[in-house]
């Protein structure tokens, strides 16, 4: 008798006992295989805690030159000297052109000949006016050659006064031919050269005089926040911290030092103006800068980063982590916020454990897996406060 029959019979047989027995199990009730555990969702999370709140307004504004001089000449002539390169820094009186000066110096000569002339005419109309006192007195001149000579003193007297006018104007007008910087700071473009004839008349001018140190900033923020930037230079210096445009990296530390007296109706802004000493040159007149400015500092009150406030159709929530590792979503209300952090008036208390980074993968009551040294270390106050840190610095 062939074997393969034997195995297929015996196959048969295992695989009907086989049925059988969990076709009874089910019958009474066994037992389910146990199903997996749920896997717990990778977060970041931090633990809250209380701590400072600087209140920071955020403007768009214009760097603007403490001064600006265009040097222009106020004599015609020739250039003779440039004593100046561009983008030297020069200090009041600073020599930065001379213009010929020979026809200038030759008016003043003759200015003063003219004077000296005048000056010894008068002299000897003094001199007769003594002798026609003295004949008046015997009764050798009359009553009228006296009176002829005092008028004759006298319009000599007016004459050397007119001679001294036009010697200080000639005068005047040779030191013109030396231009000097009339305020300090860094000199421009230059715009004649050497060997050029420049008049008073032209609107040009040679270069123009711009002082940086200190500077200022003339910025715009919105009408409603009149009052509260009011009260903080109520209270005494408010910061300033100028920040590039895109408001990634700072630039300088100033104070607010003006706020316009009306507000501009067509925008609904109001102007300020800040003063920063621009030690380092990083503010440069016509430049677009971000402005933070520092109305106040809330103490002791829940500071969390951006990115833990989740936004739903309910408002504002945050996923708070229990002690058995599951999230839940729990509604907040927040106050003062910027950027990078929000001050939590409702919802939040220190010690609470939110989830900062990971939460599009969570749901109410899903279990997290905190990352590796995210959990007790304070995290949400540190990430909280590096965007208001770097404004004060």
């Amino acid at each position: 008798m062939s074997r393969k029959p034997v195995v297929v019979v015996l196959t048969a047989l295992l695989l009907c006992a086989a049925g059988y027995v969990v076709y009874q199990q089910s019958r009474h009730g066994a037992p389910p295989v146990a199903r997996a555990e749920e896997p717990a969702v990778p977060a970041s999370v931090a633990t809250v805690a209380l701590n400072p709140y600087p209140v920071l307004l955020t403007g768009l504004g214009t760097v603007q030159a403490f001064n600006s001089v265009t040097v222009r000449s106020r004599v015609d002539g020739e250039i003779t000297k440039i004593a100046f390169k561009e983008g030297d820094t020069v200090k009041p009186g600073d020599l930065l052109v001379q213009i010929d000066p020979r026809p200038y110096q030759a008016a003043v000569d003759q200015a003063t000949a003219k004077k000296a002339q005048d000056e010894a005419t008068l002299t000897n109309a003094k001199l007769d006016l003594q002798r026609y006192s003295t004949l008046a007195k015997q009764e050798f001149a009359s009553r009228q050659q006296l009176d002829t000579q005092q008028a004759t003193v006298g319009q000599n007297t007016a004459l050397v006064q007119a001679d001294q006018a036009a010697l200080e104007n000639a005068q005047t007008q040779l030191q013109y031919t030396e231009i000097k910087a009339p305020i300090g700071g860094r000199v421009g473009f230059r715009q004649v050269d050497q060997g050029n004839i420049v008049t008073a008349s032209s609107q040009s001018g040679i270069a123009t005089i711009t002082h940086v140190q200190p500077i200022f900033v003339l910025f715009t923020l919105p009408e409603a926040q009149i009052s509260r930037i009011n009260a903080a230079l109520g209270r005494g210096a408010v910061a300033v911290t100028a920040f590039t445009a895109d408001g990634k990296r700072k630039l300088a530390d100033g104070t607010l030092t003006v706020i316009n007296n009306q507000v501009d109706t067509t925008t609904g802004v109001i102007q300020l103006k800040a003063t920063f000493q621009n030690t380092d040159n990083a503010l440069w007149p016509g430049q677009s800068v971000s402005v933070k400015v520092l109305v106040d500092t809330l103490q002791n009150v829940v500071v969390v980063p951006q990115s833990a406030v989740q936004h739903g159709q309910q408002g504002l929530a945050a996923y708070v982590v229990g002690q058995d590792q599951r999230a839940e979503l729990r509604p907040i209300e927040v106050g003062e916020s910027n950027d990078d952090s929000a001050v939590v008036t409702k919802g939040l208390s220190a010690g609470d454990r939110i989830v900062i980074a990971g939460q599009y993968r969570l749901q109410n009551g899903s279990r997290v897996a905190a990352d590796k040294g995210s959990a007790g270390d304070g995290a949400a106050a540190k990430q909280a406060d590096a965007g208001s840190s770097a404004s004060q610095q």
